[in-house]
């Protein structure tokens, strides 16, 4: 039942292996993401402890008293934390929590962190070495229970993907690269099939400026959708100097608005004064969202208590000529490429857009800026582990850059 479709090996050709993927059936994989995590967990499905006490454990508790479950306790590597309580459930060491439940219980892992020295699988073998008998990584249990847990990120229901087989092979076709085709196939088999070892470790390349994909110049108008703390201009800056034309930034959130006008003061001067902040999130029209303004990298548009103005870029830009126009807004990219369908089609500046906030986002950001302009050339490239940090890099065929 769990098995991969046959000939889904990581050593096929990866169309061959795209096809493989995609010739279960919808009523196939319907029926496993309905019975996986009963079939790894078994007999212990309704005892759990969640390995991992952070954001995604807080969420898998919330969303299993939603459905009637309570763990029995949560383990953590975080020595600091044993001992202490989340929403009344203790956190144990693994040593402790697998010496007390590890042949009674299940251990789901809720730890998926991108940034992080070790992997899914080693968190697997590090449980399974203490003996516990039952490990699960925890998408299998939002496959269970998709009303209470799902979307999340690129994790939602598998017969999705095969439902959109049409388009997820359109935008195959549309990769430049190998490694960017090996990278697609990867990561729709993480989506079939909660894979995550076959996806690439993250790219050498800068994030968002890969060498391999395109080349800086003297005379960038770089525009920043989702600025956050001003991260990605600080990068762009140590790389560049004041060596830039300029920088449009947009960040509705006020927090993290703060913390980007503190980076922008502390640039050379020469560089700063070529940098200019827009307190707005970016869309496909102009007008007001709700917000949620965490104060993080994850704040996002669509839903939350705060109300911001909003903005199309076709209509912010106005006869601004951009050269790079990056989006990482936490799910709204599909909309803000739509506002910009004009300035890109003006311009065509390199896009590098997120693509792992949606499930769909894999192949839907491709084709919505192919259908943009034919002009572009494609790249898919993971900036961090498992799945985070992906991004659709589209360069106008003039930039691309050249093999060395």
């Amino acid at each position: 039942m769990l098995a991969a479709p046959t000939g889904t090996t990581n050593d096929l050709d990866p169309r061959e292996r795209l096809e493989a993927l995609l010739a279960e059936s919808v009523e196939a994989a319907q029926q496993r993401e309905a019975a996986a995590f009963d079939e790894l967990a078994a007999p212990c499905e309704q005892r759990l402890v969640l390995f991992g006490a952070g954001g995604l454990g807080k969420r898998t508790l919330a969303g299993l008293r939603k459905i009637g479950l309570q763990p029995v306790a949560f383990a953590d590597n975080n020595q600091a934390l044993w001992g202490q309580l989340v929403d009344g459930v203790p956190i144990l060491s693994p040593k402790d929590a697998a010496a007390r439940f590890g042949r009674s219980a299940a251990f789901l892992v809720t730890i998926w962190n991108g940034r992080l020295k070790d992997r899914t699988r080693d968190r697997v073998r590090q449980l399974t070495d203490l003996g516990c008998r039952r490990v699960v990584p925890v998408g299998f249990l939002f496959w269970k229970y998709p009303d209470a847990f799902l979307p999340f990120y690129p994790l939602d229901l598998p017969h999705k993907v095969l439902l959109r087989a049409a388009e997820v092979r359109s935008a195959f076709r549309l990769w430049q690269d190998d490694l960017s085709r090996r990278e697609y196939v990867a990561q729709v088999a993480f989506r079939l099939l909660l894979d995550f070892d076959g996806m690439s470790a993250p790219a050498v390349s800068q994030h968002y400026f890969p060498t391999d994909v395109y080349r800086l110049t003297q005379n960038e108008v770089f525009i920043d959708c989702g600025a956050f703390d001003g991260d990605t201009i600080k990068a762009f800056v140590n790389r560049m100097g004041d060596r830039f034309a300029r920088i449009i930034a947009y960040e509705p959130d006020p927090a993290n608005w703060r913390k980007l006008q503190r980076t922008i003061n502390s640039m050379p001067v020469a560089a700063g004064r070529k940098i200019a902040c827009v307190h707005q999130a970016v869309g496909a029209a102009s007008g007001t969202v709700q917000f949620n303004p965490m104060g993080t990298e994850l704040s996002a548009a669509g839903s939350g208590h705060l109300e911001v103005p909003c903005v199309a870029l076709d209509e912010s830009l106005g006869a601004e000529t951009p050269t790079i126009i990056k989006f990482d807004i936490e799910g709204a990219e599909l909309g803000a490429l739509a506002g910009a369908r004009h300035v890109i089609q003006r311009s065509l500046p390199v896009l590098a857009v997120s693509a792992y906030h949606r499930q769909a986002d894999l192949w839907d950001v491709p084709l919505a800026i192919a259908a943009i302009s034919g002009d572009y050339r494609f790249f898919l490239r993971p900036h961090e582990f498992e799945g985070w940090d992906l991004v659709c890099y589209a360069a106008p065929s003039h930039r691309v850059a050249a093999e060395d």
